[in-house]
This record gives structure tokens, sequence and C-alpha cells, in this order.
């Protein structure tokens, strides 16, 4: 199962011109910065644009090509944008209804009870939307989409008009979307959080066109790769709940190369999360320290480094057991702890830098 895409799209003073060959499951990211051309080929793939050349195949099914354009409503997607498209004169249920009226009950895959709950909604469907909040419009403009039970669904920077504690109540719903529903995401944003909450797999675009892509955990990993996130690089870790230490509301995770101490958030023994540790809460000591405040430090292997974006900055990845952590240093400490790739160090991770 792939989504194989080719467009060729000319504007005044702008080109879109991208290849891609994406999973056909799991939440691909569309990243990089504002006029990149994210949303121009967001638009190439519901068939709301038109390059001047296109290829689409979806799951097998071809979308465009030479001969045939598949017009945007023929098409079986759902597109969120980012601000909530409700009929205003229609209460949510009644949204929601509009969304199942636009496939047969023969193709009707995805169920107006489950995703009512997945998105917890339930007790805003006699509302009217201009009684809701943004993150309850995006949830209820997402429930349809899903009730046309789409074989992709397109999500144009859903949470950019939620301030920082809308956004942080919203995210859990995409994740619990993310891992119960197999319906393939393409979303678009420029948020690093957002992407290493989120996405499996990742495609970085510039001055319209693809400057990187692959599963996100091997992109972020790769030092080499021109993804900018500035003080926001890092890595993305999957572990496993291994133990809660109730006393002081930590829990300790496991993942491929060891185990960390990181905030609790409540999760039970044996759940699965991701960790995301930022490069620049990595420190690197030659043995291991004692009478430290850093609850975590692990044997690692220095494995490469490559210049950061400032001159007296160098970025090292560093392996730990399986796992890739990457590491923001001045070069005078890198020189100074005579750091070269095959030394064996201590990593250093604060456990508040931790993001499970």
């Amino acid at each position: 199962m792939s989504i194989q895409a080719e467009f060729k799209l000319d504007y005044p003073g702008f080109c879109l011109d991208v290849e891609l060959d994406l999973p056909g499951q799991g939440i691909t990211a569309l990243f990089g910065p504002s006029g990149c051309g994210k949303t121009s080929l967001l638009r190439c793939l519901a068939g709301l644009t038109r390059p001047s050349q296109g290829q689409l195949m979806v799951n097998g099914e071809t979308w465009q090509d030479d001969k045939l354009f598949v017009p945007t409503h023929q098409r079986p997607l759902g597109y969120v944008f980012q601000e909530a498209s409700l009929f205003r004169h229609l209460n949510v249920g009644q949204n929601l209804a509009y969304g199942r009226t636009r496939v047969s009950d023969a193709d009707r895959r995805v169920g107006l009870d489950r995703v009512v709950k997945l998105l917890g909604i339930g007790h805003l469907l006699q509302r009217m939307p201009k009684g809701l909040s943004g993150g309850e419009r995006q949830r209820v403009a997402i429930a349809r989409s899903l009730l046309t039970s789409p074989r992709l669904l397109l999500m144009d920077e859903p949470l950019a008009a939620l301030d920082v504690a809308r956004k942080n109540e919203f995210l859990p719903y995409l994740e619990r979307l993310h891992d119960e529903l197999d319906i393939p995401v393409i979303y678009v944003t420029h948020a690093p959080d957002e992407v290493a909450r989120l996405a499996d797999h990742i495609v970085v675009m510039e001055a319209g066109r693809v400057t990187a892509a692959g599963p996100l955990k091997e992109a972020l990993a790769n030092i080499e790769l021109p993804i900018h996130l500035g003080e926001d690089a890092g890595v993305v870790l999957d572990a496993v709940v291994a133990e809660r230490d109730q006393k002081w509301h930590l829990a300790r995770v496991e993942f491929p190369g060891g185990s960390l101490w990181v905030r609790d958030a409540g999760h039970s023994i044996g759940h699965r999360v991701r960790v995301r540790i930022l490069a620049r809460d990595v420190s690197i000591a030659l043995e291991k320290g004692t009478g430290i405040s850093i609850q975590n430090c692990l044997p690692a292997t220095l494995d490469q480094m490559a210049d950061d974006a400032h001159p007296a900055l160098t970025l090292l990845r560093l392996q730990v057991g399986s796992s890739a952590v990457l590491a923001r240093l001045t070069r005078r400490s890198a020189a100074g702890l005579g750091l070269a790739p095959g030394k064996s160090v201590w990593v250093q991770i604060k456990a508040v830098a931790l993001i499970g």
C-alpha cells in the first residue's frame, strides 16, 4: 500500500515540483516553513488545484495521470482545513449527518458512534457551531470528514488557530485517531512538536521542492539531512512504561538501548509511549557522573559529528544501544573532551526534557 504522487505547478515567482512515494498507512507530516508549498501540494492531492503536470495513485487506484483527472467530489478523501468549515445553520449532529450522506451504505467503513466516542463530541451533538470553542469545532470537522469513510485524510495545519492550552487538549484526540483508525493521513504543519507527537513519516519541503523524506525516527536522527529544526533538533524513541515511582511522580520507560526516567503521565505498566529527546538537553561526559541532578546517564558511542547552524556549535549523533540520540555542544567543549567518532562516552539527559 502506498501513495505515489508527481506534480509540477507554476505560479508567478513560485514553482511546485515534487515526486513522492509515501506509505499508505499512518500519518505523514508535510513539514516546512510558510510559503514552501505544503498547502499547494495538499490541494493537488485533493484535486482542488490541477497542476500542469500531475500523476497520483492511492493504494493502487489512479486518481490522476496524463489521461485521467478524478474531480475532488469523486475522490474518496476527507479534507480538514485550518479553520473548521462547519455549516453554521446546522447543529453538530446535523453537520455529522451531512458527512454520512456523502458515502453509500455499502462503502461506509467508519461508524457514527465510534467517531463520536474517539473525538469526545457526544455532549456537543445538539450545539450550534457558533457556541463551540476552536478545538471543539476542529474535532467536529474531523469527525465529519471521517464519516465519509475516506481512503485518505488530508489535514492542513488543523491546530494553527488554537492557543497552546487548546492545542495540548486537542493533540490526544489526534493520537487516538492514529492508534485506532486505519486511514492514511497527510498532515501539513510547521510545528516540530506536532511532528514529534503524531508523525510516522516526514516529508520536508523548501521552496516548492522536497529536500528530505523518510520514516520519522530515522529522518530526525540523521544529522546530514536538511531538516531545519534549530532549537527543536532531537530524536523520537518508542518506549514502554516499565515502572512508576508514585512518591516522586516519575515513570521509568524502556527503549532499545536502555531506560529513562520521565515525568509520570499516569500510563499503566506496559503502555507504549513516545519519548522526545531534544539535542539541547543532552550533555556529554567521559565518565559516569556522581553528585549531579541529571536523572538519566547512559553509556553511548559517538557515531557522527556535523556542523550546526552556528559556527560555535556542533551536532553529535550517538548510539545508545540500537537507538540514536542527538546532542548539541559548543565546538570548544567537544575539543576539550577530545570527541571523535568511535569514542565511548556517557550521555546525560534531563528527565524534565522527555515528553511521553
